[in-house]
């Protein structure tokens, strides 16, 4: 039988979330007695009948609190300690958001130990079931073996060999370590990285694949968020032993094993890219239809004109979550070949006359705008690299911040580029810079931020700021 991938587990916090709500409402219905008499405001409304009004704000209220507090983020790993401290969270969030309720719609003679009384019956019921449930599911894979994670492991470091021991060690976490790769020959080890792709191509439904750093070339690293990617498991991260870790990434602990993952950035929510898609793709098409399309003819003569070749000059460029993709510019270029690992210097002699003006007012990028209505780029984002210039930054930059720079599309422009952190590459400090505000970019994205890049990268043409690239 294939494997499936989640099954029902999914379905645990919105009924936990659901029965918590219940819980609530029931409650507050047998304590706090709501009526025309104590409902001073909206008292001639259809609010009086049944406590509706603060089942409306309770609910509003706990699901605002409960996301505030990450109140259901409870996974197999989390220890009960964690839990508790979750629900006298919680507990302290809703008794001000309830005794709020009252002092502004009810009269003063309701009494708080009454308040205090519904606030703990209420919050040891749904304490009792959030903690049933953890050791339920616990005795459930225990037991029955169900609610398992098939897990692989990449390295042998200290770190995964801890990772291992806690796999096979503490069954009630629901893991099932499948396979351990590394280039390292000792004990358990089921094969090299290499024969780790094969391994994930012949058994589907691998839920997720940690990778040991210190073993991994970032290449290797790249490859595996690939796979994650396309295939939707988890991918997780055995730090350093001697790196500090980054607030980009999620740390999770299993027992005192640091365990990271690629945090979800607030610029890939699914609501914050349906509106950078739109801004996008209306941008693109107003850029395309009112002056690329007269452009292009002005310089198909031009570029003729001046030398032999295409109009167009494409180049493969690493995108979102590393993908490649045809990359196109106006070609400035007496060469249409691109070779690896150089970019265009100043006072390059392939750049043609025309190329100069092209690449001085920045209009050689203009077709971009066509990769940005197909879906590759996005009008603001990291500027993509060279395909060798990826795989050499990698080896100056810390890996973990080079990795989260590729979890969003590039841009035609960028926070680094309006920085002056743009062209030529002449050293290190160049390219650090850039990760530096390509990652600011990514953590405090808005579109009035983006709208501000636009706007001053229009500026700096204007003012005939050099580029080199």
């Amino acid at each position: 039988m294939e494997y499936v991938r989640g099954r029902y587990s999914w379905l645990i916090r919105p009924i936990l979330m659901s029965f918590d709500i219940f819980i609530v409402n029931l409650l507050a219905y047998y304590f706090l007695n709501f009526n025309e008499e104590n409902l001073h405001f909206f008292s001639s409304t259809v609010f009086n009948n049944k406590h509706l009004l603060y089942v409306a704000y309770s609910i509003v209220f706990w699901l605002l609190s409960t996301s505030f507090i990450s109140f259901y983020n409870v996974y197999r790993y989390t220890s009960v300690l964690n839990i508790l401290s979750l629900l006298i969270k919680q507990f302290l969030i809703f008794s001000f958001l309830v005794y709020a309720f009252i002092g502004a719609f009810r009269s003063v003679n309701i009494q708080a130990f009454v308040t205090f009384k519904y606030l703990v019956f209420t919050f040891a019921i749904i304490g009792f079931v959030k903690l049933l449930s953890y050791y339920l599911l616990k005795a459930y894979r225990l037991k029955l073996k169900g609610n398992v994670r098939r897990v692989i492991i990449i390295g042998d470091t200290d770190g995964a060999n801890e990772l291992k021991s806690i796999f096979n060690n503490k069954k009630e976490l629901g893991y099932k370590l499948l396979a351990r790769f590394s280039n390292v020959k000792s004990k358990g080890i089921t094969g090299d990285i290499k024969e780790s792709f094969k391994f994930l191509e012949e058994n589907s439904g691998i839920d997720e694949i940690y990778c040991a750093m210190d073993e991994l070339s970032e290449n290797q690293v790249n490859d595996f968020v690939k796979y994650a990617n396309i295939h939707h498991c988890n991918i997780k991260f055995i730090p350093e032993t001697k790196k500090l870790f980054s607030k980009r990434l999620k740390t999770d602990f299993y027992n005192y094993l640091p365990v990271l993952s690629i945090e979800e950035v607030a610029l890939n929510h699914d609501f914050n890219k349906l509106v950078k898609r739109t801004f996008d793709v209306f941008f693109s098409i107003f850029i395309i239809v009112f002056l690329l399309s007269w452009v292009s003819v002005i310089l198909f003569i031009l570029i003729k004109l001046e030398s032999k070749g295409p109009l167009f000059y494409k180049h493969k460029r690493n995108g979102i979550n590393y993908k490649e993709f045809n990359c196109y510019k106006f070609r400035s270029l007496k060469t249409i070949k691109e070779v690896k690992g150089t970019y265009v210097q100043q006072n390059d002699t392939r750049v043609t006359k025309i190329g100069k003006f092209l690449r001085k007012t920045s209009i050689d990028e203009l077709p971009q705008f066509v990769n940005v209505l197909f879906g590759d780029m996005s009008v603001v984002g990291p500027r993509p690299h060279m395909l060798s210039y990826t795989e050499e930054y990698s080896k100056k930059i810390d890996k973990y911040n080079f990795i989260f720079r590729h979890h969003v599309k590039p841009g035609v422009t960028g926070l680094a580029q309006i920085k002056g952190y743009r062209g030529e590459i002449k050293n290190d400090e160049d390219i650090i810079n850039r990760i530096k505000f390509d990652n600011f970019y990514i953590e405090n994205w808005s579109i009035l931020l983006d709208l501000k890049i636009i706007i001053q990268t229009a500026l700096n043409i204007f003012k005939g700021e050099k580029k080199a690239y």
